[in-house]
């Protein structure tokens, strides 16, 4: 890839670079868009007092250096009400995918369900959450 995009650069002529280079670029965009959203692979709760909870959440991520890392997640109701949040204070690039805690979570009386979203610094939320039943 990298070779046809100098080829053409090198060929200098614009009509050329118009017909090939150009739909090239418009073909990769949507790629660098989607590419490198957070996932939560895994997560699991525990009770470590009456209504108060551990929660282990393994995400997943392209980490590419202190620009673009999964920087926290939050556990939440199904309406959406923020309970907890842990915040990633560096890439793990070379630790994929990761597990990391967050403990003393009060669950309001009448929650049966959690939700859990990660964030990275590029793209914001992921594009999925992760239910967990805690009944």
């Amino acid at each position: 890839m990298a070779r046809y995009l100098i080829r053409l650069v090198s060929l200098g002529q614009p009509e050329h670079m118009k017909k090939n280079f150009f739909p090239l670029i418009f073909m990769l965009a949507p790629l660098s868009v989607f590419a490198g959203e957070v996932v939560v692979v895994d997560a699991s709760a525990s009770a470590t007092a009456t209504g108060i909870y551990r929660f282990d959440v393994t995400l997943k991520h392209a980490d590419s250096g202190w620009d673009h890392y999964a920087d926290g997640w939050e556990v939440m109701t199904p309406n959406g009400e923020i309970l907890g949040r842990r915040t990633l204070y560096h890439p793990h690039i070379n630790e994929q995918p990761f597990t990391r805690s967050l403990s003393g979570i009060a669950i309001p009386a009448g929650v049966d369900q959690v939700e859990i979203r990660a964030h990275d610094k590029v793209h914001g939320y992921g594009p999925q959450t992760y239910r967990i039943d805690l009944r």
